[in-house]
Formats: structure tokens, C-alpha cells, sequence
């Protein structure tokens, strides 16, 4: 049996982009999570996916919302990251989003956002795949990610 602390340790080795995955609940206010689980998937069609741990607070939204968007930071944008990877406080604030094309929240200044509707959702051990397909892409700023890497913010060098 694999120690979870150690198998955790090996997978930050691998170095991840930061994004903020928002929503539009059907009741309530828009809402935001910062995740580093993203992944293209194909060209045609447009798919990307990320993961939800089953237990996370913000499940029974991304569970269950048939639309989302996926905003990619800037490596000048951390304080958003901890921001929204903040337990119990996802709900975003104004100054953080714009709509996008399809009224989806979208982070403000984030190098790339991909506004999906969702494809197909998978179990995967203790996490929810989610498979979206790409409806609009907008590509706002240029510069350098902000990256995670060994449990710590790291920088392209």
C-alpha cells in the first residue's frame, strides 16, 4: 500500500498552472474555487477536465451545474488563488469577475478563460472528473502563469 503522504509529496513534484473554476448557481450568487487539476483533453471537440474532491464544500454545485468556466492566473494574480482556495468563502466578489460571452463568471485579468458546458462526469477514487466541453475561449492577458510546485507557488525561470 502507497503512504498518501508520500504519493501527495511525489505528485507535487510535477509542477501545475493555477485557475479559479467558477459557476452561476441557479440560486444564489456566482461562486469561485481555485484548482490546479486542469487538463486539455481534445481538439476535436474542444474538451478540457478537472476534478472536485467528493467532499469539498463547493460539490454540490459543480456536481451537479450543467455550465462552467475555467479562468487560467497570472503569476501576478496569487492573492486571487489563496483567496478562493479559502475553505467557506467562495462566493465572488465583484471586483474579482466579469461575465463572459455565454454569462458565465470569468476572472478578471486571468491569462486564458474557457467557458464550458458540461460533457460527462466521471467517479475517480475519492474526486469527480468533469469533462467540459469548450463553448467560448477568451484569451485576455499574456505573461508568465502562476505556477504550484512542491506544495509552494513557484515561477517559470
Amino acid at each position: 500500500m502507497i503512504d498518501q503522504r508520500v504519493f501527495r509529496d511525489a505528485l507535487g513534484s510535477f509542477a501545475t498552472g493555477i485557475c479559479v473554476v467558477t459557476a452561476m448557481p441557479e440560486q444564489g450568487a456566482p461562486i469561485g474555487m481555485t484548482i490546479n487539476s486542469f487538463s486539455s483533453v481534445s481538439l476535436e471537440p474542444p474538451l478540457v477536465l478537472w476534478s472536485i474532491q467528493n467532499v469539498s464544500e463547493c460539490f454540490g454545485v459543480f456536481g451537479t451545474t450543467d455550465r462552467f468556466a475555467i479562468s487560467v492566473l497570472s503569476k501576478e494574480q496569487e492573492a486571487l488563488s489563496q483567496r478562493y482556495a479559502t475553505k467557506a468563502d467562495h462566493a465572488l466578489l465583484d471586483e474579482h469577475y466579469q461575465p463572459g460571452r455565454t454569462g458565465l463568471p470569468l476572472i478578471r485579468n486571468a491569462l486564458t478563460s474557457f467557458e464550458c458546458r458540461v460533457w460527462a462526469r466521471y467517479p475517480g477514487g475519492d474526486h469527480l472528473i468533469i469533462v467540459g466541453e469548450v463553448m467560448d475561449v477568451q484569451a485576455e492577458q499574456s505573461g508568465p502563469p502562476l505556477l504550484f510546485h512542491q506544495g509552494r507557488y513557484a515561477a517559470l525561470v
